[in-house]
């Protein structure tokens, strides 16, 4: 087909079936989207976006994989009326509104909810042949600790947002009435019969703060800091261009309808970091005279980015770190972590947030880390601690989050490490005395990674549950809420994701099938790395007062 494309011009927005191979090594030809076209001695290559894929997979390809004979020519230039009067013109390729830019993961279709103060009670299954926890959910509510307040909402900084990423899931108050169903709708089958991802799931995911940045228009009301690193300046200052005064909190959910073709692309060919050489999956605002390099050196412990291998070893014999800067609040084996301020530390915490760029598409990169806490997680050798993953988390959320951003690099995936980083959050949260939730919206695989850590958690305190003086025993969502320190909203949630809500004689109770109770105690016997509390010396602070910044 080298000969069709030389033929036919094939320009930026085009559409066309492109050869790729799939999980088991087979040819298929999906629809990609032509995002950039460039001449290298002896032939073209067109950087290809494949339509309903994650982003991560986008690559360069050479003509001899592309189907030109059903190839598909952008739409012309419309005019589109502006806020003030005046035609402008934006360029779309065909169905462009209607298709992902990303892996979307799929969120929880609504349903109706258990009240928070609703206590459950659990009691053996009356079906013989049915060996199951039966957990019985009665409809008088608990005092006034199960009412929860309202939270303010933030404004979504964009209306496209839905489309690219897993929002959150939608919680609905169950009705009080005891007419009124508890079954969860559309849900079929084990959560914990779905191999692959519920064991060790991949955490490049979640998303979230602290983490990386994309320009977006300035917005009236909000004043941000001076871009402190090189490259494109930050379009979120005042409406003159100036910047004059640093962004103290917010989400860092990036504004994707402002995508434009470069940071659609990824720039970065390689990186070394250590003994690993990463293949980036998204665009990073590197400086643009390291965009052109093969290979991008990072220093493992302080993450400066160098240009060659020469200036890597000569900075090397300089470089004193042979761990994050920062605290060290844990350690167990050969596993630390360490707490880093984003104001104390801003160069390494924004060093870190170019990194994680490289593997999240979802959040933006702000250069001020000031309202940042970020917590390293390391792996120990003789030649020092090494990265394996981090989250970053508000120092002040009014929201309850206790992520921001949250990251396992590729070469540490599958192993355990992303639940054990959520777990690490949640017994941060446990020593603040409060609940908390990941910021959404989550990446596709945080967000299976988050349901498989709520799923094993709720369950470990359920099946420990026994009875008393032979009554069933009894647990509200609060309870639950407060021994896990998940945010009562996620517990709801999980408990619909798992079919465990039904409707029996005027009750609402929770049922744990046998498949539930073998599936669980299968991924809990795979779940070796955990989080010991009594080797955790972490003390919160008061970030309300500012002085403490």
């Amino acid at each position: 087909m080298a000969d069709s494309a030389a033929s036919v011009e094939i320009v930026e927005g085009c559409r066309l079936p492109v050869l790729r191979k799939n999980q088991e090594n087979e040819d298929e030809w999906p629809l990609a989207e032509i995002l950039s076209v460039k001449d290298i001695p002896g032939r073209k290559l067109y950087y290809v976006h494949y339509i309903d894929f994650n982003k991560r997979l986008d690559e360069w390809v050479s003509p001899d994989r592309l189907d030109v004979k059903k190839l598909q020519f952008p739409k012309k230039e419309a005019k589109t009326p502006t806020k003030n009067g005046l035609s402008g013109s934006r360029p779309g390729s065909p169905e462009r509104e209607g298709v992902r830019a990303d892996g979307q993961a799929g969120s929880v279709p609504g349903r109706s909810a258990s009240q928070p103060g609703e206590s459950f009670s659990v009691r053996p299954s009356q079906v013989a042949t049915r060996k199951s926890l039966d957990l019985n959910l009665q409809s008088a509510t608990a005092p006034s600790r199960g009412k929860t307040l309202p939270t303010p909402k933030r404004k979504a900084e964009s209306a496209s947002l839905a489309t690219l990423a897993s929002p959150a899931t939608p919680v609905p108050s169950l009705p009080d009435s005891a007419e009124a169903s508890a079954y969860p709708a559309g849900r079929h089958g084990n959560a914990f019969n779905n191999k692959g991802r519920d064991d060790h799931d991949p955490l490049s995911l979640l998303t979230t703060n602290g983490t990386a940045r994309r320009l977006i228009p300035s917005q009236p009301g909000r004043k941000r800091k001076a871009n402190c690193g090189g490259g494109d300046e930050d379009s979120q200052d005042s409406s003159d261009g100036v910047p004059t005064a640093p962004r103290m909190t917010g989400s860092l959910v990036s504004d994707r309808s402002h995508d434009d073709i470069v940071t659609r692309m990824k720039n970065i060919d390689c990186i070394e970091l250590g003994r690993h050489r990463l293949k980036p999956w998204y665009f990073s605002p590197y400086p643009q005279e390291l965009t052109a390099l093969p290979i991008l050196y990072l220093c493992e412990f302080c993450l400066k980015y160098l240009k060659s291998l020469k200036c890597l070893q000569r900075h090397l014999t300089k470089c004193n770190l042979r761990h994050p800067p920062g605290n060290e609040i844990y350690r167990k084996g050969t596993i630390s972590f360490f707490e880093i301020d984003g104001r104390k530390n801003k160069t390494y915490s924004q060093n870190l947030c170019l990194l994680a760029k490289c593997f999240l598409d979802h959040k933006t990169l702000y250069y001020d880390t000031d309202p940042f806490l970020f917590y390293v997680m390391t792996e120990y050798d003789a030649k020092g601690f090494h990265i394996v993953g981090y989250f970053s988390k508000e120092k002040e959320s009014t929201e309850d989050y206790n992520v921001a951003c949250i990251l396992t690099l590729p070469p540490y995936q599958r192993r355990g490490y992303g639940k054990l980083l959520i777990e690490f959050s949640y017994e941060l949260s446990k020593v603040e005395g409060k609940t908390g939730t990941p910021e959404k919206p989550l990446s596709d695989l945080g967000l299976l990674s988050y349901r498989s850590y709520w799923s094993q958690t709720i369950l470990e305190i359920l099946m420990e549950l026994k009875p008393d003086n032979g009554e069933r025993p009894q647990i509200t969502i609060n309870e639950i809420s407060e021994l896990t320190s998940v945010k009562k909203e996620d517990v709801i949630s999980t408990l619909q994701y798992l079919n465990l809500i039904n409707y029996y004689k005027g009750q609402y109770i929770l049922t744990l099938s046998e498949d539930i109770v073998e599936g669980h105690e299968r991924a809990m016997h795979k779940r070796h790395l955990r989080i010991d509390p009594k080797c955790l010396h972490f003390t919160p602070k008061d970030w309300s007062k500012r002085g403490k910044w």
